[in-house]
């Protein structure tokens, strides 16, 4: 197997990829109690117009299928549930659907065997019928909408059509109530056959392994699959400039939320690890926990907590989104946009980018410390082809002018958008 290692902290993946195409990347975790395996395939709710690698047909899918795809997966023939089966052996189990994938994952301390079996059957073994899948539909209909009355998906929602006319990151994971009456047995088996061909898929273990003796379990466990050419998938034309600056709605809550965005051009892979790191060092001096800004803003009542930050990108689209509860939202934004502006005149200063600097390597070590995190880490970080170590590996490289340049690419006010949620108006 090959290995990769980062020597600052003393981890090793082990990574082999197979002959069907499947990748699998083992991170031992000496003498850890908790087992974790998250088995992944790239395909999310963004993958709904591709060619099929092996008749080259041209196919376009109804929205949500990847999420409901992974609903329909733990049905067996007999009956059964294979969450159930794995809950009932003490094991934690579950599933999600992103933008870019859908992934199968466990959690464990003992009984680890009888779950990678349970969890390899189920995924490599689709039961979809006319009746289960209508019967679905009603089940991820009511889930939509507890979407569409969730305050803070629909903060997120409306972000992403201010940042994006066209990409299909702004369409809901679980589609819509009418996209997902469209959905067959035929059109869930189609893109199965597609998308969770092993060459589409990445297996990630962490936990107390010997490498070569569970990457033999892993390959017991595998049904031979004929190989398939490359996936073609089509998305529209990538936009440069943002769709709108503003969108409000009127929802449920106490206090307003907001959400700011500024949407970032895409960058070579070798370019993305480090920008990740400049910007979350940017956070820091900007809005983080010990930063002018947010003493500022909690003192006078404006920000109840420190506000959540993120930087989300594929090749497919790349934003950065700052996001709160406050009274006043627009004032936030003003707050935010003047502490920007400082920064590109007067430039970051020495202690600050030393400072945040060190508390960013900090938060990644922490990450270590978690099989969960790891594993998860370590999937979603391979489907953008980025290795998880370049983080820790490429800290130094980062330079307080680096961050400048960042600062001044990224963060302008033709790129920046608001999102808000405001409480209902009071009914008389």
């Amino acid at each position: 197997m090959k290995i990769i290692e980062s020597s600052k902290i003393q981890e090793k993946a082990y990574i082999e990829e197979l002959e069907n195409g499947l990748k699998v990347m083992i991170i031992p975790k000496k003498n850890t109690k908790k087992k974790y395996v998250i088995w992944g395939t790239h395909f999310g709710s963004i993958d709904n117009h591709f060619i099929m690698p092996n008749t080259k047909e041209e196919v376009t899918i109804p929205d949500g299928v990847a999420h409901f795809l992974e609903h329909k997966m733990f049905e067996q023939p007999n009956g059964t549930n294979s969450l159930d089966t794995l809950m009932a052996l003490g094991i934690d189990a579950n599933a999600y659907t992103t933008n870019d994938h859908t992934a199968y994952l466990f959690e464990c301390t003992s009984h680890f065997e009888e779950g990678l079996n349970e969890l390899m059957d189920y995924v490599q073994h689709p039961y979809f019928t006319d009746e289960n899948v209508e019967k679905e539909k009603g089940i991820i209909g009511q889930e939509i909408n507890m979407y569409d009355d969730d305050p803070g998906w629909k903060l997120y929602i409306n972000a992403m059509d201010c940042l994006y006319k066209e990409n299909p990151i702004k369409i809901d994971i679980a589609g819509t109530i009418e996209s997902i009456s469209k959905i067959t047995k035929d059109v869930l088996y189609k893109c199965y056959n597609t998308f969770y061909h092993p060459s589409n898929m990445i297996m990630v273990l962490c936990g107390d392994f010997e490498p070569n003796t569970l990457l033999e379990e892993v390959k017991k466990r595998l049904l031979p699959k004929e190989n398939q050419g490359e996936i073609k998938r089509i998305y529209p034309p990538k936009e440069e400039k943002i769709h709108k600056p503003f969108a409000s709605s009127k929802m449920e809550v106490s206090t307003p939320i907001f959400m700011i965005g500024y949407k970032d051009s895409q960058n070579s892979k070798q370019e993305k690890v480090k920008k990740h790191i400049a910007i979350e060092i940017l956070f820091n001096i900007m809005i983080g926990k010990s930063s002018k800004l947010y003493q500022k803003l909690y003192e006078q009542g404006l920000l109840l907590s420190k506000p959540s930050t993120d930087y989300e990108f594929t090749d497919q689209y790349a934003h950065v989104l700052i996001s709160g509860t406050s009274k006043d939202p627009k004032k936030i934004e003003q707050e935010l946009s003047s502490v920007i502006e400082n920064l590109k005149q007067n430039g970051i200063e020495d202690e600050e980018f030393e400072r945040s600097k060190k508390k960013v390597y900090g938060d990644y070590v922490v990450e270590y410390n978690s099989v969960a995190d790891i594993a998860r880490m370590f999937l979603a970080d391979t489907m953008k082809g980025i290795q998880s170590f370049d983080y820790i590996e490429q800290y130094e490289t980062v330079t307080k002018e680096y961050v400048q340049t960042v600062l001044n690419d990224i963060f302008k006010t033709e790129n920046k958008i608001l999102s808000i949620i405001e409480p209902n108006e009071n009914k008389m």
